[in-house]
């Protein structure tokens, strides 16, 4: 066997197809882009993606929904159950940071109710919900 001998398989290899080459061809005359309008016209046509020939495009017609906060980026939820674990007496947000409950690029936190107090607490310089404020001074603690 010779590399000038090799040969694909029959079949293997399909000649293109040549189109504008006359009647007989049966891709002749227009070379089966139809007549006329712009698919038919040289440069094959092309438009951007999602244009729709001036009409209002879908991305377009439909609602914008969703929104992200950024302020959610920087607050991070503590839950009332939590600070009921912690062993210290004045929770604040480094005391809140030091146990874990808070993640490190967060900038301030927020108590929220989920679960009971069972002892007095005293936060400082952490925002609480109505309900949790009222879960905590009914409990006999106090926010500032």
């Amino acid at each position: 066997m010779r590399l000038n001998t090799i040969k694909s398989a029959p079949g293997a290899r399909k000649d293109g197809v040549r189109v504008g080459r006359g009647i007989g061809s049966g891709l002749g005359k227009t070379a089966g882009r139809g007549h006329k309008g712009q698919y038919a016209r040289s440069g094959k046509g092309k438009v951007k993606a999602g244009f729709e020939g001036g009409q209002m495009p879908l991305q377009r017609r439909l609602p914008k929904i969703g929104f992200r906060s950024k302020m959610a980026r920087d607050v991070c939820e503590v839950l009332l159950y939590q600070l009921d674990a912690l062993k210290v007496e004045v929770i604040d947000f480094e005391a809140l940071k030091a146990a874990g409950l808070v993640t490190t690029r967060a900038e301030r936190a927020k108590v929220v109710k989920k679960g009971e107090i069972k002892r007095a607490l005293k936060l400082k310089g952490v925002a609480v919900t109505a309900g949790a404020k009222a879960a905590i001074e009914a409990a006999g603690g106090s926010v500032e």
